[in-house]
């Protein structure tokens, strides 16, 4: 695995390593996110699949700047007063998804609690864009909570996206210490929303294990994210970014990721990731394709 110089020296379970691969992808897609002045969440969050997802040409672009108006205590996206939104992205993120030939793109954003509608219509914008530009694609946005407020919930949802996600993150146990300025009851009444108002959208959620979690906190989280009508979920291992976040409480085996998975499908989702180095948007088209398969009907 690639080492952050300014990550903890944290002893890696064995089954954390993996390989990076190799090819001249990861470059062009890191020009072109640079030519076109976006940020991509791959980079922001550090996550560990960059390479990899990079290599297939598929990123996660995040929208609405790179200052985030949270201080959620497991992330690394930088957190300060951010500018006024760019009126020209949503095309860019069109140009480049066109660009890298996608078939299905993830748009996700920072908190912009210093906005109106919270940043809403700026991922209206984007969603129309890219159905101009590739009318083909599944389209899935990741979201903010966007306070909770209706309106702002339902402008987004009434674009129609493919997928509508919205991470819970961790158990509402966790969330003083995890995600301050969120609240469980929140998240989950957006989600109930979005599947309420526009029933033909599939809803996405995930949440990070290892930060002390029990196993019961989490057999009644994934069933109160099942009677919201969640469609999707997907659990993978927190991994601590830098010293300034939180440690990991516990680095959970496979198996138990793979008997996790197996309980999440029992409950009735229709599409479960769950493993060490799953992360909400990573191989999501292939996540929304085994709908397909769960249903006997294309996604």
């Amino acid at each position: 695995m690639l080492k952050d110089p300014s990550a903890p020296r944290e002893r890696l379970a064995p089954w954390l390593k993996k390989r990076l691969p190799l090819g001249d992808a990861t470059r062009e897609v890191k020009e072109l996110v640079a030519d076109l002045d976006l940020h991509t969440v791959c980079q922001s969050a550090r996550c560990p699949n960059q390479n990899e997802c990079w290599s297939k040409k598929a990123a996660t672009f995040m929208i609405l700047g790179d200052l985030c108006t949270r201080t959620c205590r497991f992330c690394t996206v930088p957190k300060g007063k951010p500018l006024p939104p760019d009126a020209d992205e949503p095309e860019k993120v069109a140009e480049a998804a066109r660009r890298m030939g996608l078939r299905h793109v993830v748009v996700t954003s920072v908190d912009r609690d210093d906005l109106d509608d919270q940043g809403a219509g700026h991922f209206v914008a984007t969603i129309e864009a890219l159905r101009r530009a590739l009318p083909a694609a599944a389209i899935e946005v990741l979201t903010p909570d966007f306070r909770g407020e209706p309106a702002c919930i339902d402008a987004v949802a009434d674009a129609r996206p493919h997928i509508f996600n919205h991470n819970t993150e961790t158990v509402p146990a966790l969330y003083a210490r995890v995600r301050p300025g969120a609240r469980f009851e929140r998240s989950l009444a957006l989600l109930a929303r979005v599947k309420e108002r526009q029933p033909s959208v599939f809803t996405k959620s995930g949440l990070m294990l290892g930060l002390g979690e029990t196993d019961d906190d989490l057999k009644s989280t994934l069933r109160a994210l099942r009677e919201a009508r969640v469609d999707i979920l997907t659990l993978g291992q927190y991994l601590r970014p830098t010293e300034a976040q939180l440690p990991v409480e516990r680095f959970v085996p496979p198996e138990e990721f793979e008997a996790w998975g197996r309980f999440g499908r029992e409950l009735g989702f229709l599409s479960v990731a769950s493993g060490p180095f799953v992360r909400s948007s990573y191989n999501a088209a292939e996540v929304y394709a085994a709908i397909g398969s769960a249903t006997g009907a294309g996604a």
